[in-house]
């Protein structure tokens, strides 16, 4: 026997897609790749900076690595993005929900 679920509205659908995004996200890493030049060298060495407790770090990446850093800066910035999106879905269904409620009360 099929227990039949409430139609899902645009709010609901937008989320499942989201929260299904950020289940396809790849490795990530916060911060920022930095290019640094040094007086004298012709050379530049890569650093990702990050900060904890408002405090700034920086890490020194190896040039082999710098394209990898760099993808997983930008999964973490799509990510950032897509927790951004899905937080403003679940807030327009709370708010679709205790407007329907008020209404449903208001009928009776």
């Amino acid at each position: 026997m099929k227990t039949l679920k409430p139609p899902l509205n645009r709010h609901q659908k937008r989320q499942a897609s989201y929260l299904k995004q950020i289940g396809n996200i790849g490795p990530f890493v916060e911060g920022s790749l930095c290019e640094f030049k040094r007086a004298g060298r012709k050379s530049s060495s890569w650093h990702l900076t990050y900060k904890v407790k408002g405090k700034t770090h920086t890490v020194y990446v190896p040039v082999d690595l710098v394209e990898e850093v760099r993808k997983w800066t930008q999964e973490y910035r799509r990510l950032k993005q897509l927790i951004r999106k899905e937080t403003t879905q679940s807030l327009a269904i709370i708010h679709g929900h205790t407007a329907n409620r008020r209404a449903a009360s208001r009928k009776s």
